[in-house]
């Protein structure tokens, strides 16, 4: 939102990336401010407002607060029964009045995370084109390559965005390829952006790359609003990646660019063209490993073992799987002062061929091969044959990636529990019904050894009367962080010692540093807290590493956690102050971002 504020020379604002908000420029009026989300207060509008933008006669008398509108709210939530009901409600809301929208959330993050994220969101995502109400976000087919950029410069003023996350949607949230009801992953994490990291919500782009779909119900579906057409693989395809990411740098200079979900043979590949030219990253590859890893060096803490001496066993090998790997990897050898290959050879990694060796040959993909092991490792051993591969191995650590449910039998776990002393275990498979198994289950076959977290939220478990809290491996206690510590440094690239200064960052925080039965991560109603303290490890380590291009910041670290917290974003109403359309700029006219004034 443009905004008028007054600053002194020692005012630190000045200094700062973001521009803040104390009075909102609007050139809106009547029905039509109503009706935008970004501007709209309902009944919270002040009788001042009111007059000035003819709102008189438009809305019941009665002024109420932001809290009397999230009481509201909350009710009408719970008068939905389905969680796509639930969720259909909230995109409603925040087709609305974004502001109560992201403040309804912050009071109950907890019970509605699941909602707008997995597993709802992705019910909500397969059903899009017959839920479809208000287009949000950027749609890009690739049937018309030259138009991308026009589109992408219409969205917003080249100062006007930080965060951008684009998908093609062939691999959604464990529920494979859904085309361009896509888009609903790119909003859905831009929502969590702001929640948890205090993005500006006008400041995000969500984007859809439109290239066809190979999912046959879609194609057969007459209300499919995407190309109905197969997907367009290779040179064609990777053309139109490379003219939006080029529209990227081209219109949103200061813009940090988000992959998110795409297919296993263009994730990393893409991620790897992409990460030396523009600050970028995958969830799917960096997020999901950042995470992780944090769980596991909490857990390396608890069992007072150095993260360089585990041996970890991914089970499941595709995107999120090799991501683990290469995080675990790259801390191992930064730990150690080793290399990455001499990292790599205490990670083993099970996809469907089994374990990964080398006569597999061409089966193996790039992103696994700096794990594959030698024939000879596994002579005697049925390669598919997880416990006899654990028999083997040995691992400390062992980690499910792979939607394969209940792939972690009760043999299973009782074979890795005789080789150490606490088994790190994560079946970490979203959603819920996918979990490689239930923490339940892990917790009584270990006989209360396990240390334990999961992709999903699971309820506490108990083993002879002793109660164990089971943390969430869940993205949004890290991508928040990083993404925020990026913009606001306006890191020129996002390091591998970023990543880890995140890592180590989050896992400082493990409540089960106090407690060994507390969640190896820290509970997701304080992702805020978190967001920021990780926001400052990236800062720190962007301008160490001399890729951060934001001047002034901050050394002292009490001061730049102020700095932090001062731009991040809060839901709350900021008076509006009434400009003239023809000299407004897009944004008071409510025209930058995903959601653009219909």
């Amino acid at each position: 939102m443009s905004e008028t504020r007054i600053q002194t020379q020692d005012d630190p604002r000045s200094k700062s990336p973001i521009p803040f908000h104390d009075q909102v420029e609007c050139a809106l009026e009547g029905r039509v401010l109503l009706n935008d989300p970004q501007f709209n207060k309902g009944s919270a509008f002040t009788i001042e407002e009111r007059q000035t933008f003819k709102l008189n006669g438009l809305l019941p008398t009665a002024i109420h607060s932001l809290e009397d509108q999230t009481k509201r709210a909350y009710e009408q939530y719970h008068s939905y029964e389905l969680p796509i009901a639930k969720n259909q409600f909230l995109q409603s809301l925040r087709d609305q009045n974004e502001v109560l929208f992201y403040r309804l959330l912050s009071d109950h993050l907890k019970e509605m995370l699941s909602v707008i994220y997995t597993p709802t969101e992705g019910d909500a995502i397969k059903l899009y084109s017959h839920l479809f109400r208000r287009p949000e976000g950027c749609f890009l087919d690739i049937e018309h390559p030259d138009e991308v950029d026009d589109i992408v410069n219409q969205c917003a003023h080249h100062d006007d965005i930080d965060y951008i996350v684009v998908t093609d949607g062939e691999e959604i949230l464990g529920i494979g390829d859904q085309g361009v009801g896509s888009i609903g992953i790119s909003t859905a994490k831009l929502a969590l952006m702001t929640l948890c990291a205090g993005i500006y919500p006008n400041r995000t782009l969500g984007v859809v790359l439109d290239c066809g779909t190979d999912n046959e119900d879609l194609l057969q579906d007459g209300l499919y609003l995407g190309l109905r057409q197969n997907r367009v693989r290779g040179a064609r395809y990777d053309q139109f990646v490379d003219i939006f990411v080029k529209s990227v740098q081209k219109n949103f200079p200061k813009a940090f660019l988000h992959f998110e979900d795409f297919g296993l043979t263009n994730a990393r590949r893409l991620l790897e063209v992409y990460r030396p030219q523009l600050p970028c990253f995958n969830d799917d590859i960096q997020g999901t490993g950042a995470v992780t890893l944090a769980a596991v060096t909490s857990a390396a803490w608890v069992c007072k073992l150095k993260l360089n001496d585990l041996r970890v066993l991914i089970y499941g090998a595709g995107s999120a799987g090799t991501g683990i790997a290469d995080q675990v990897r790259d801390a191992m050898a930064e730990m150690g002062n080793v290399s990455a290959e001499e990292a790599a050879k205490n990670i083993w990694l099970v996809d469907k061929p089994g374990i990964l060796i080398s006569s597999l040959g061409k089966k193996i993909t790039n992103g696994q091969r700096p794990y594959v092991r030698s024939n000879d490792e596994f002579d005697g051993v049925e390669h598919t044959d997880l416990v006899q591969v654990i028999r083997r191995v040995k691992p400390h650590v062992l980690i499910g990636t792979s939607t394969h449910s209940g792939a972690f039998t009760q043999n299973v776990i009782e074979e890795i529990t005789k080789h150490v002393d606490n088994p790190i275990v994560f079946p970490l498979s979203n959603p819920t019904r996918l979990a490689e198994a239930q923490p339940k289950d892990i917790f009584k076959w270990s006989n209360g050894k396990a240390l334990i977290a999961t992709g999903s939220p699971f309820e506490p478990v108990t083993f002879e009367g002793r109660k164990y809290i089971v943390a969430e491996c869940n993205n949004a206690m890290i991508y928040p962080g990083i993404g925020l510590g990026c913009v606001l440094s306006r890191a020129s690239m996002l390091s591998d010692s970023m990543l880890i200064s995140a890592v180590h960052a989050l896992a400082a925080l493990s409540p089960a540093l106090k407690d060994a039965d507390s969640g190896l991560l820290p509970d997701v109603g304080d992702v805020r807290v978190v967001s920021m303290k990780v926001a400052c490890a990236v800062v720190r380590r962007a301008v160490e590493d001399g890729v951060a291009t934001t001047q002034g910041i901050p050394r002292d670290e009490a001061k730049l956690e102020a700095w932090v917290k001062m731009q991040m974003w809060d839901p709350v109403y900021r008076p509006l102050k009434k400009v003239d359309p023809a000299y407004a700029s897009r944004d008071a006219k409510g025209k930058v971002g995903s959601k653009i004034s219909q």
